[in-house]
């Protein structure tokens, strides 16, 4: 292999560094915002670290703002949809990758293109189910609204993933007395827990950042306010005070980071990983 010249290392490098400087710049933004005194956030020039940072903004927003609470709703809401997405595309995921269905090929792409239906078109036709089941208000309305936008793409990405997976895997453990569940469970999510870690990771991070359901199924029940209906709420007729929005959104961010932080390594892991005997 031919050795990289030291200018072609220092422009790679230097590439690298400012690519990474262009797209951690919002969050930098985002932090010293959020510390800047509020008479100070449209100052010229612009500061790009406040003289006396206001480290109590955290706390403020926690003491005087349910917080805590709109937190807990958005984390029920995240966990609840991607447990429910992931059960329901494993198992059509897998069916549709292993059995051969009339159509199968046809099914496949319908379901990929209910993907493509904006949310906006849903909003009426499940508000009006929702209310006659007594869900408005109710964090499972959001859920079930997330769910039904969600399963579809996630049942796309799985069945590309166990299409990879030799079925040779699945007939050994069927002569060794496994049962057809029990393949999928012991053999075939073993080894594909990264694409089932992108798929968890995908169904979290787009009902976190969800706020159109929130706002319509929502908004008649206070106590179930999401983050981000909450952050929203922030924003004054008048008076916007930019450095609370923009700590409410940084510890909003924490949850993501979490998440990704706990799933990467599995997102690096090995096609075959787990498929020792």
């Amino acid at each position: 292999m031919e050795k990289r010249s030291p200018l072609a290392t220092f422009g790679i490098y230097a590439s690298a560094i400012a690519a990474c400087g262009l797209l951690l710049f919002p969050i930098y933004w985002m932090i010293v915002t959020a510390l800047q005194p509020a008479t100070n956030l449209r100052s010229y020039p612009p500061q790009f670290w406040p003289a006396e940072p206001q480290w109590n903004v955290f706390a403020d927003i926690l003491a005087k703002h349910p917080y805590a609470q709109w937190f807990l709703n958005s984390i029920l809401i995240a966990l609840a949809t991607m447990i429910m997405s992931l059960a329901v595309s494993i198992l059509a995921a897998y069916a549709l990758s292993r059995f051969r269905l009339r159509g199968g090929t046809g099914l496949g792409l319908f379901i990929l293109t209910s993907k493509m239906l904006p949310a906006t078109l849903m909003i009426i036709p499940l508000f009006a189910i929702f209310k006659s089941v007594g869900l408005v208000g109710s964090l499972w309305s959001v859920v079930i609204a997330q769910a039904t936008l969600i399963v579809p793409f996630c049942t796309w990405m799985l069945k590309g993933y166990f299409d990879t997976i030799p079925p040779e895997l699945e007939q050994a453990a069927l002569v060794d007395g496994c049962s057809p569940l029990g393949t999928i469970f012991r053999i075939v999510l073993p080894v594909a827990a990264p694409g089932l870690a992108a798929t968890a990771l995908y169904a979290f991070v787009v009902s976190w950042s969800d706020f159109l359901f929130g706002r319509t199924f929502l908004t008649t029940n206070d106590d179930n306010w999401t983050l981000q209906m909450g952050i929203a709420s922030l924003k004054g007729e008048f008076v916007t005070e930019w450095n609370v929005i923009m700590a409410g959104s940084l510890m909003a961010s924490v949850p993501i980071i979490i998440v990704y932080l706990f799933l990467e390594r599995f997102l690096v892991g090995g096609l075959a990983a787990g498929s020792e005997k």
